[in-house]
């Protein structure tokens, strides 16, 4: 589904965006899914397994900035990722065996919808090799007031893992004063209709926003390894592991290459996800 002007400039900026990957139906009922699952949602006080609450969330007025590992919850999220024009964008990518690394369905409610600070997924996950990429399928219109999905094209290539580190713990989030090798102002919005997706490298640095329009936006992101890539971090089960596979087969077979790491140890001061972790980030960009 790609063609080679996109599949080069995905190599050459770190992310490219795809039109009409996904059609109306599928959308419709992947919007149905997700709002019968927030219901779940409203009488939570707290984080659980399954959301990620807003600061401002009540039961009177819910608000759940994530839902954490969809693929778990619902098949749906599944058949959505092994759908035929998403499997040849990722094989174009990739390569013919790719594995589910992880999902997440990150939301912005209006007028508010908390920001990402700037960072690299590759300081989270590290693997053996990085020919690992997050899909983001865009659920709604990505407008540029809306929080999108803002990149810093060329930095995946740049040979460093940015630090992610305040006070001697991991934070998930790089200190926007310190890294004048980052062109922050310059970042790419990743803008596009409902249906679109964005592909990015895991070296790639990038952020979001708040959403300061009049309607929530949703994006459903997936993130993807070559099946020779190996996670460094949170592997226990090979069964499980094997049984994420979106297309090709798996290998006991690791591939490594001299790619720059830095773990994310000792972990956050705040565990959980991202939006936790950068709790603890004083030197912010968006807040």
């Amino acid at each position: 589904m790609l063609i080679k002007e996109q599949v080069d400039q995905y190599h050459s900026e770190g992310y490219v965006v795809a039109r009409s990957l996904i059609d109306e139906v599928a959308l419709d009922q992947l919007r149905e899914l997700v709002s019968e699952m927030l219901v779940g949602a409203e009488e939570l006080t707290e984080h659980n397994e399954k959301f990620d609450l807003e600061p401002s969330h009540k039961a009177s007025e819910p608000k759940v900035r994530r839902i954490k590992t969809p693929h778990k919850w619902h098949s749906f999220f599944w058949d959505l990722i092994r759908s035929p024009r998403l499997v040849s964008c990722l094989t174009d990518l990739l390569g013919s065996d790719v594995r589910l690394h992880g999902s997440k369905l990150n939301l912005k409610s209006s007028q508010e919808g908390s920001a990402v600070e700037w960072h690299q997924d590759w300081a989270f996950y590290p693997h053996s090799n990085d020919h690992v990429l997050a899909v983001g399928l865009m659920m709604d219109d990505m407008t540029l007031d809306n929080g999108p999905l803002l990149v810093v094209p060329g930095s995946h290539r740049v040979n460093k893992v940015w630090n992610h580190h305040q006070d001697g713990y991991f934070c998930g989030a790089i200190p926007a004063s310190q890294n004048r090798d980052l062109d922050f102002e310059g970042a790419i919005p990743c803008l596009g209709k409902a249906g679109d997706c964005s592909f990015h490298h895991v070296r790639l640095v990038h952020g979001s926003a708040q959403n300061t329009s009049q309607s929530p936006r949703r994006l459903m992101l997936y993130e993807c390894a070559a099946a020779d890539a190996w996670p460094y971090l949170k592997f226990s089960d090979l069964e499980e592991f094997n049984g994420r596979m979106i297309v090709g087969e798996p290998t006991l077979e690791p591939r490594s290459t001299d790619v720059p790491i830095r773990m994310p140890f000792p972990e956050a001061k705040r565990q959980g996800s991202i939006y936790e972790n950068q709790t603890s980030a004083a030197d912010r960009f968006f807040t």
